[in-house]
């Protein structure tokens, strides 16, 4: 689906460069992707921009990209599970806390999204 988030390709290139080693290929696919993942993981458009213009830049880039696509999804994780156990035993405001605390740090959109969503529903009225 068009406008999907999509890090496969950006996890890839992550595995490939930062973990085996490999040199950051800077060809106009992987500005490509680059671009649109710093975008996706609110990364200024310019700070990118400038950070493609070198291998060793592109390649911090990279690290800060991944590093926030993993770091978001641990923390998101472990705070919605954390959030489940203090709704089921009845601890609504703490079950807030969480989320509240997790927007106070997270930056990715998506991510931020889903706490969101999941602050408001435990607003929602339950419907049996």
């Amino acid at each position: 689906m068009p406008g999907a988030l999509n890090w496969n390709d950006v996890r890839e290139l992550g595995r490939r460069v930062l973990e085996e080693g490999e040199s950051l290929p800077l060809t106009e696919e992987v500005r490509t992707i680059l671009r649109r993942t710093a975008r996706e993981v609110a990364i200024d458009a310019d700070e990118a921009e400038q950070a493609l213009r070198t291998v060793p830049e592109a390649t911090a880039l990279l690290r800060e990209m991944t590093r926030r696509i993993r770091d978001g999804s641990h923390r998101l994780s472990y705070t919605l599970a954390q959030m489940y156990r203090l709704r089921d035993a009845g601890d609504l405001e703490g079950a807030r806390q969480q989320m509240r605390e997790v927007l106070a740090v997270e930056v990715v959109p998506h991510y931020r999204d889903i706490a969101e969503t999941s602050l408001e529903a435990l607003d929602a009225p339950e419907s049996d």
